[in-house]
């Protein structure tokens, strides 16, 4: 975990130099594991963010808030009532742990003031977010309840005295010296690599931090713990202990060769070389936010949209097997003819076959060499009732095989629809986008309508971008957003583009009474690509047209529409600035 013990400790000296003093302004909660307390300081707001999640743990200022639910949990409703306009009085951290306290002086009902703190508890799959009465030091609730079923050992519940975690035997930087924790990694296995030696012996270091240590002492040695490499050890630790105690140095992000976030620090890291970039930055909580920004955004969104993917995987496999079923019935049907040759054969010949025979040879007139014909019967019944069978058989299968086509067909369309929702649903940024996709479902008889009365919500405008010559260029984000945009919102002579036959959405250049021109067609068919199911592919074909060229289908699902008059431009997919 990058956002280790000592980085926080940063973390603590930021917020009490921006926030101490600071009043409770609001206080939200996005989603299950997060919190964002907005604080009114004398600078003006600052939106510090509290977030418990497993994979991203962290205390940080933030710029950009998750989007709130329309309606507040229960524990939100809670810190709002007994958060609300306190005063942010103290920050404290245990040496170098993971776990920070913000302090607060609130009023209760009655007008009383009371200590409250808020404890983080960053600690991984285990981290939390819990409230505590600071005077009696009883949790008045967690983000996350613990109790018999998740733990034996500690309880996080409402009315119980607050316990820290289990504290780790390792030292601490600023209170043991150098030479104590180069002893400590000493008296460890020879066989251990240093930086886990020295994970396992020094508080609140996150592996890249223990890497770096480890490669700014041997310098690609392999004895740690001998001669000069063990006064080099205890150099290095000194210059540690230094740093971390003046909180002075500036932090750093790695990235990987293709531009993702790997990893992050609170001083400079070097053992990369050349194989990664590290960008500095400036501030603390800057850094933390800049890192898990984009990562946290699509993970928040695919938590939001769970349901919605798996309704729709559901929907994608029950019609598929169903469309494939028809086919196999549909084929079956072909042999259709051969049913009614037997009932006219066995009709000419009823003078020939005798009651309860279970099969009858006959002379096939249908066949230029009249060659003879084995047909079955049923011994149950007449000659005649199984010509009148075999008949009926016929015209059943006949009239299946017109039905199944139908059906087919719409099956097919239905296929269709619900791959466009699920590549709507993949590139959904925010909640009004599920929304919106959700009300789609709803109107379609996917989703059965809540109960009570819905609050209606704004439509979302279309995504819209600028031309590098400065057409307009809209781009729908879902199935009633492409049909809006296209069929009304569109003038006659815009220009009209999407993927070929791969699912996407509806892009539009305005032509505003001007000759759009071919870079604009260029830069929109890039747009309509990267806004598509092949959004990670190359040289992919995109049609366009004048919008009066294109209709929608009477029945037809959302988004779906013919066009005509086309031309088509291969591309690669790639956004222009908005």
């Amino acid at each position: 975990m990058a956002l280790d013990g000592i980085f926080l400790r940063h973390i603590k000296k930021e917020i009490e130099e921006t926030a101490l003093g600071a009043r409770v302004n609001q206080v939200y909660q996005p989603n299950r594991d997060e919190l964002v307390l907005v604080l009114r300081t004398y600078g003006g707001s600052k939106k510090l963010l509290l977030s418990s999640r497993a994979n991203s743990p962290r205390v940080n200022f933030c710029v950009n808030t998750p989007e709130n639910p329309a309606q507040p949990p229960m524990f939100c409703m809670l810190l709002r009532k007994r958060l609300g306009g306190g005063k942010l009085v103290g920050v404290r951290q245990l040496g170098c742990d993971r776990v920070l306290f913000l302090d607060f002086e609130c009023v209760n009902e009655l007008g009383d003031v009371e200590g409250l703190s808020v404890v983080c508890e960053i600690m991984g799959m285990y981290s939390n977010l819990i409230v505590i009465n600071r005077d009696s030091n009883i949790i008045i609730d967690a983000i996350k309840r613990v109790d018999l079923t998740v733990s034996s050992r500690r309880f996080v519940l409402p009315n119980i005295p607050y316990e820290l975690p289990e504290a780790q035997d390792k030292l601490n930087i600023l209170k043991h010296t150098p030479e104590d924790i180069a002893q400590a990694a000493k008296s460890l296995p020879a066989e251990m690599p240093l930086s886990k030696a020295l994970m396992q012996v020094v508080q609140g270091v996150s592996p890249i931090v223990a890497r770096e240590l480890e490669y700014r002492v041997l310098e690609g040695a392999t004895n740690r713990a001998e001669g000069a490499l063990y006064d080099k050890l205890i150099s290095v630790l000194g210059d540690f202990k230094a740093m971390t105690e003046a909180c002075n140095k500036k932090p750093c992000i790695v990235y990987r060769e293709d531009g993702r976030p790997m990893d992050f620090s609170f001083f400079p890291i070097t053992q990369y070389g050349g194989y990664a970039k590290v960008k500095t930055t400036e501030g603390f909580s800057a850094t933390v936010d800049e890192f898990y920004e984009e990562r946290d955004a699509r993970e928040r969104m695919r938590v939001k949209s769970h349901s919605l993917n798996k309704l729709l995987t559901n929907l994608i496999d029950r019609t598929s097997r169903k469309i494939n079923k028809q086919r196999s019935e549909l084929a079956q049907c072909a042999d259709r003819e051969q049913l009614r040759i037997y009932g006219d054969l066995l009709h000419a010949n009823l003078y020939r076959i005798e009651r309860g025979a279970s099969a009858v040879e006959v002379e096939n007139f249908y066949d230029e060499s009249n060659s003879l014909i084995t047909i079955k019967l049923n011994p149950a019944i007449s000659p005649a009732a199984n010509a009148q069978k075999y008949y009926k058989d016929y015209q059943k299968a006949k009239t299946a095989e017109t039905v199944l086509a139908e059906q087919i067909e719409k099956g097919t369309a239905e296929l269709e629809y619900l791959g466009s929702v699920a590549d709507s649903l993949s590139r959904a940024e925010t909640e009004r986008e599920l929304s919106q996709i959700r009300e789609e479902l709803t109107e379609q008889g996917y989703l059965r309508r809540p109960k009570g009365k819905a609050q209606k919500q704004a439509q979302l405008p279309p995504k819209e971008y600028r031309s590098s010559d400065g057409f307009t260029i809209l781009v729908g984000r879902n199935n009633r957003q492409n049909d809006q945009l296209t069929l009304k919102t569109a003038a006659k002579t815009d220009i009209w583009l999407h993927t070929k036959d791969i699912h996407g959405s509806h892009v539009i250049i305005r032509a505003d009474g001007k000759t759009v021109s071919d870079t604009a067609i260029l830069e929109a068919a890039q747009l309509a690509a990267y806004h598509s199911k092949a959004r990670e592919s190359t040289n992919v074909p995109v049609d366009y047209t004048l919008v009066k060229n294109v209709s929608k289908p009477a029945g037809a699902k959302p988004g779906m529409v013919i066009y005509v008059k086309n031309k088509t431009v291969f591309v690669d997919p790639k956004s222009i600035d908005s």
